[in-house]
């Protein structure tokens, strides 16, 4: 088995694993795309506009919320994800929505979908997992002339965050590699247009208070879904940060130290 080859089938049994411990019900599909703690879908929703009767590809679906939420809204989607497991728990999902999703199985860095197929890409948390470069070039060509492709993930220069990482061991797997400069560059040399916006800088404070207030271990709970389902909980601490963010994310050399970046690239 080559590197490659290994790499994939440890993620695939990872997310495997997690798809196997999600109760359906639990998935905040709303949640996901209105909550202040969702600022990346937020913006990525209202850059997208109306997408009812477009063909909507969704690389890595992972829970299901994308997913779910763009078939609620009209679209036609076809959800992908390395992890059987993950698609299998995604349909739950969207039935329980009263969606339907188009499964696919396959690797987002190897797309098994004419060219010229897609109106819309969104890929959340996933460039981080793939050979980025390959991902990239697919996505642009099964996007339609004018289509959108729409990515978040993380960066890879907080330091914090990189402790956090090196902390949470059991709620990620050995072969992430978050985004720098040189992925953003490639999407510029890639795509017609693109914008980009960063998030998360001051409002990281939140998963120091989940660490030193709550004593919350990273490998106990997966921080980045605490700020969705306990939302309640921490909306004055992050109304207080949000306020701070809207100041430092102004400043170009700053913004690198966010943890997630958001992108808008048209073809």
């Amino acid at each position: 088995m080559t590197d490659s080859e290994q790499t994939l089938h440890r993620e695939e049994a990872f997310h495997d694993a997690w798809a196997s411990a999600v109760d359906p019900a639990s998935v905040p599909v709303r949640e996901s795309f209105t909550l202040p703690t969702c600022p990346e879908n937020r913006w990525l929703h209202s850059q997208l506009g109306d997408v009812r009767g477009k063909t909507v590809l969704e690389l890595g679906t992972g829970l299901g919320e994308a997913a779910t939420w763009f078939a609620m809204h009209g679209a036609q989607v076809i959800a992908t994800d390395l992890s059987g497991g993950m698609l299998a728990l995604a349909g739950r999902v969207a039935a329980r929505h009263g969606a339907a999703l188009l499964p696919a199985q396959m690797d987002g860095a190897c797309l098994a979908l004419a060219n010229a197929s897609v109106d819309v890409v969104y890929a959340a948390n996933t460039l981080h997992h793939v050979d980025q470069a390959r991902c990239i070039a697919e996505v642009h060509r099964v996007l339609r002339p004018g289509g959108v492709a729409v990515f978040w993930d993380p960066l890879r220069y907080n330091p914090a965050i990189n402790v956090y990482r090196r902390m949470a061991t059991a709620v990620r797997t050995e072969d992430e590699h978050p985004l720098g400069v040189d992925d953003l560059r490639l999407l510029r040399r890639t795509f017609h247009r693109v914008d980009a916006r960063f998030f998360w800088l001051a409002t990281l404070g939140v998963f120091v208070w989940f660490y030193a207030g709550l004593r919350i271990h990273p490998n106990a709970e997966r921080y980045w879904k605490k700020i969705i389902t306990d939302y309640a909980a921490i909306a004055p601490l992050y109304r207080a940060l949000a306020a701070l963010d809207a100041v430092l994310l102004r400043i170009p050399g700053l913004r690198w130290w966010a943890w997630n970046i958001a992108v808008v690239c048209r073809k």
